[in-house]
């Protein structure tokens, strides 16, 4: 992917704020410092002020489908215990609809607009055909995030962390095997000093055969890859560290060994849902992702550094229509209707982050790169990044810089059976749908969705209207117009990759 020039984009950080005060006080509080400093050990001091960050990251959970997000019947009590002990966001957002494109933006601090890697990686180079279905030709897929990208793990070792990676990347053209990692584009490519591959027990370990079924309550497969995640956090180090668990769970196929879960749900799930026995497996699936987040903080205790380390905890896209309800949301994974990108987002600091509190500041993936760096004591400022650090809200509950959110999705989904996906997209409809290029942008209260092929737009309130269901574009004119105007600019400053034919290129 070649960019002849990239935009200048304007400074983001949030200015510290500086306090003055009379030279008798500035003399006492520096004595209070000395003293205090005198009753804490060095590496104490060090840490509090350099938290280590463990960033768990999950594959396509559902913004409601948490138990501290309201679910009536998933039993995820470890997660929630992240929630209860610290920050709730609940206008969190990924990036993007779709794994790989969320995952690049994340690690870059970028907009997939601006990065050009708005899809998932594939095998080969090539592109969806124009036809009878697809009426844009949509851009050329991008296989591997370019290594000339700073990462967030790049950032954070220029600022003294030790870093680390385990499970799905999805960042690199499939190597050898599907989700491959590649020897030239992979995490220890990428800024990461410890990096392992593995699936784990999720089903894409599983190969051609099946485990044994796990009938004994309360017993789990193990994991190996979240062995790995647990043995790094207990091993002592002399740094802090920023470390990455990639969760696999609950991405397709969902399957378990764990037959006592499913017969517990079989006998908890109301009847008359729809697509039950898929949702009984989805709720045995992720309840065994609640089992492994409780491990990783089960781990981070006997560490001795819980207190020390700031959790962050999300999704990388919305559910899968098949085995989950986004509700109330619209829409679900591959669109950008809410349900598609609207995430669960938990933060837990000790002594930094009040216990249960929440907020609905919006907050996008691409603000963690700064606000790691910031809580690593770097300069946001000098950054080259999209996002701007929320580290004034997880901290100090501090209200932070309102700042536009983009999306840019140009492709269509599904590529295989198109036509037999649902044509329009539903809250709650539990199947996939049709979805075609499309952009959006959230300022303030409402978004704006454009879509390629028609040169349409669509307004919503998301506090009135958080199911987007009452288009306000032709009611209000005025404010359709400012938010259509201010994406179109985003999206040309960006130098966003757009969806094309002769009489469609861009909105004007």
């Amino acid at each position: 992917m070649n960019r002849t020039e990239r935009p200048r984009l304007p400074d983001l950080c949030i200015a510290r704020r500086s306090r003055s005060c009379t030279n008798k006080i500035a003399y006492g509080c520096l004595w209070l410092a000395v003293i205090l400093a005198s009753m804490v050990s060095p590496s104490i001091a060090s840490a509090a002020e350099r938290p280590n960050i463990l960033l768990i990251l999950v594959d396509d959970l559902a913004w409601s489908d948490l138990g501290c997000y309201g679910h009536p019947w998933h039993q995820t009590p470890h997660i929630d215990r992240l929630a209860a002990d610290g920050l709730r966001l609940t206008h969190g957002y990924a990036s993007a609809p779709i794994c790989s494109a969320s995952r690049a933006s994340l690690m870059t601090g970028k907009t997939t607009a601006r990065l050009g890697f708005e899809f998932v990686t594939k095998p080969e180079a090539g592109g969806q055909p124009v036809n009878e279905q697809f009426l844009l030709q949509t851009p050329p897929f991008t296989l591997n995030l370019p290594t000339e990208e700073r990462t967030v793990a790049e950032a954070m070792v220029a600022e003294g962390y030790q870093t680390a990676f385990f499970g799905k990347w999805h960042l690199n053209q499939h190597y050898k095997r599907y989700l491959g990692w590649s020897p030239t584009h992979g995490p220890k490519s990428q800024g990461f000093e410890v990096a392992i591959e593995n699936f784990g027990a999720h089903p894409y370990a599983w190969g051609k055969s099946q485990p044994s079924p796990i009938d004994d309550p309360g017993t789990y497969a193990d994991d190996a890859m979240v062995q790995l995640v647990c043995d790094y956090l207990r091993e002592p180090k002399r740094q802090p560290f920023f470390a990455l668990a990639s969760s696999f769970y609950v991405h397709t196929p969902v399957k378990t060994p764990c037959q006592w879960l499913v017969k517990q749900y079989d006998e908890s799930v109301p009847q008359e849902i729809g697509r039950r026995n898929e949702r009984v497996r989805y709720a045995a699936f992720l309840q065994t992702l609640d089992h492994h987040v409780g491990q990783i903080l089960t781990a981070l205790d006997s560490s001795g550094q819980a207190d020390d380390t700031l959790v962050f905890f999300m999704s990388d896209n919305g559910g899968h229509p098949e085995y989950t309800s986004n509700s109330p949301l619209r829409g679900s994974k591959w669109n950008l209707y809410e349900g598609g990108i609207r995430v669960p987002m938990l933060a837990r600091y000790p002594g930094h982050i009040r216990p249960g509190t929440q907020s609905a500041t919006p907050v996008i993936g691409y603000d963690l790169l700064p606000t790691f760096v910031e809580l690593a004591g770097g300069q946001v400022g000098d950054l080259n990044v999209d996002g701007r650090s929320i580290a004034p809200l997880l901290l100090n509950d501090q209200t932070i810089a309102p700042q536009d959110l983009v999306w840019h999705f140009p492709y269509y989904h599904p590529e295989r059976g198109y036509a037999k996906a649902l044509p329009e997209i539903g809250i709650d409809d539990l199947a996939v749908s049709q979805t075609k290029p499309q952009s959006a942008l959230r300022r303030g209260d409402h978004k704006l969705l454009w879509f390629a092929e028609d040169d349409r737009v669509e307004l919503y309130d998301l506090v009135d209207d958080p199911g987007e269901q009452v288009d306000l574009s032709k009611r209000s004119p005025e404010q359709t117009e400012r938010l259509r105007t201010a994406l179109v600019n985003h999206l040309r400053r960006l130098d966003a990759r757009m969806p094309r034919r002769p009489n469609v290129t861009a909105p004007q």
